[in-house]
């Protein structure tokens, strides 16, 4: 698939907290080798209790209330430009995610925004 290759940032303003190598594109998930940059420190922990709480099949609550702070602290950017919606995990050297042009459409379970699997 074309995304092999291509190299995607994540910032916390305008500090940045990684790139991701595209390694494997099995759509709607990319995934890729990620380079932690120097605001990577500031969000780690975050990243590292989102996925804690992704992972806990009875805390979604909780997950969703964690992801939203990752909303906020951080962005994601294609090689194209800035990606409006995005959900994002960083576990050590690697990163997995999926993306939109346009908000993710949350069904009645709330399962669409959940994390799934890699």
């Amino acid at each position: 698939m074309g995304f092999v290759g291509e190299v995607w940032q994540v910032h916390k303003g305008d500090e940045c907290v990684g790139e991701i190598l595209i390694d494997d594109a099995d759509f709607p998930w990319l995934s890729g080798k990620f380079t932690a940059g120097p605001a990577f420190d500031a969000v780690r922990e975050l990243f590292a209790r989102e996925l804690a709480l992704a992972q806990a099949d009875d805390e979604w609550a909780r997950w969703e209330e964690v992801y939203d702070e990752v909303r906020r602290q951080v962005t994601l950017t294609s090689p194209d430009g800035p990606v409006p919606e995005f959900l994002l995990h960083i576990e050590g050297e690697r990163a997995w995610f999926r993306w939109s042009d346009e908000p993710f459409d949350d069904d009645e379970d709330g399962d669409e925004a959940a994390p799934g699997g890699e």
